[in-house]
């Protein structure tokens, strides 16, 4: 059957040497034309590369904003193979009915994993010892170094990572509180504190595990480091700009905190060619990471299968469960049926209109799903209808009214 993009006619730009396992999730699935990039493209590069491409994947360094979403006029979907999507224009690609898609849990254990070891390195006091050997001293001591086993790890974020962090701190012997704005099932035999205050107070080490949002932006500035309790640890591999990162030098100076480990920032060079500037550089007792948390070849397999898988079931038969900016959608296949996609102004009475082009043209319709959100609505529609009706039914429902666009899948 005639659709409206066959898959041989799709085109799918992948930057920023994204993992093998996605280019195999697409071939496999069927599309040929994969056009792949091993780093981010310079701005005119970019441009020209997403100019006639129906799917992009990207990672954390493409900006994929206003003015290059308006390049790629043929853009279909996005797919961000990592957990953040604040490199691309969320409202804009919503308005140019282009779902979003991510990896929230993916590189999950990775980042965990990196917390854990920053956590046992830092209490050994490895980091000053590390520097100290590099310079030709040899400070063999026990002063400041301490066993984790009996310590007490202050979780700030009790999701899916700061859930890992703790089950794998009580593995080593840690005792285990955290803090989460929503109520959440402990696991193991963690516990949660009072409140924010009561965690900092009584931690040996905090680890912050928060999204980025208008909530957690600034959320540990002068006052909150101050109420840490005094000697013990911070490490940060949330997002960049919940730390403010003067007041965790100053703290670091005046002895507040004994050290810190960071793998986020809030302004990261955009390429190896860029320095790395930080305040937090002239520190022997800080573990600087270049925002590496996830980057292990394990979770950069898992990213590139399951946002690939996202793209692909997008693609193939209009679900965007678990995209970020789109309505959630997904209808069982019916045998025999044509589907067709359409997307559409939330406004009064469109949905009415769908269904009259189906029944004046005297079409059963066999399924049908319909979610909504502020600014526009997304419905799929399973018909038993030919070739040529299947059409005739697409070109009926492009004439509707706030339609921004409608597919025949098959």
């Amino acid at each position: 059957m005639k659709t409206s993009f066959p898959k041989k006619d799709i085109k799918v730009v992948l930057l920023e040497g994204i993992h093998q396992s996605a280019i195999e999730v697409f071939r496999n699935a069927g599309y040929t034309r994969i056009e792949h990039h091993d780093k981010a493209l310079p701005r005119d590069e970019l441009f020209k590369a997403i100019a006639d491409a129906h799917i992009v994947g990207l990672r954390s360094r493409t900006q994929l904003d206003a003015e290059a979403i308006a390049q790629a006029r043929r853009l279909l979907a996005v797919g961000c193979f990592c957990i953040g999507t604040n490199q691309v224009d969320l409202d804009q690609a919503h308005e140019r009915a282009v779902p979003v898609f991510n990896a929230p849990y993916s590189n999950t254990r990775s980042v965990a994993e990196l917390v854990i070891a920053e956590a046992i390195l830092l209490m050994r006091r490895v980091p000053e010892r590390n520097a100290e050997c590099h310079r030709g001293g040899w400070s063999k001591s026990a002063d400041g170094s301490f066993e984790v086993r009996g310590k007490t790890l202050g979780i700030v974020g009790y999701g899916h990572i700061g859930t890992q962090v703790g089950v794998l701190a009580e593995g080593l012997g840690m005792h285990v509180i955290y803090h989460d704005i929503e109520a959440k099932l402990a696991l193991g035999n963690a516990s949660s504190a009072r409140d924010l205050d009561d965690l900092l107070a009584r931690s040996d080490i905090v680890t912050l595990h928060v999204p980025a949002t208008p909530q957690t932006a600034g959320m540990f500035g002068t006052a909150q480091i101050a109420r840490i309790r005094r000697g013990a640890m911070l490490i940060n591999a949330s997002r960049g700009n919940v730390v403010d990162i003067d007041a965790l030098a100053a703290a670091l100076r005046s002895g507040q905190l004994a050290g810190a480990a960071v793998d986020v920032f809030p302004k990261e060079p955009k390429s190896r060619d860029e320095e790395f500037a930080s305040p937090l550089r002239e520190f022997d007792n800080v573990i600087l990471t270049p925002h590496v948390g996830g980057s292990t070849q394990e979770a950069q397999l898992n990213i590139g299968t399951e946002v690939a898988a996202k793209l692909v079931r997008y693609s193939d038969n209009g679900s965007t469960l678990s995209a970020v900016n789109f309505p959630e959608v997904s209808l069982p296949e019916h045998p025999g049926s044509s589907r067709l996609l359409h997307i559409h102004h939330n406004v009064p009475g469109v949905l009415s209109r769908i269904n009259d082009v189906f029944s004046q043209s005297g079409v059963n319709i066999n399924g049908q799903h319909l979610q909504t959100d502020g600014k526009i609505g997304y419905v799929v529609i399973d018909v038993s209808a030919s070739e040529a009706q299947s059409e005739a039914l697409r070109e009926q429902l492009a004439a509707i009214p706030g339609t921004l666009r409608t597919r025949l899948l098959y």
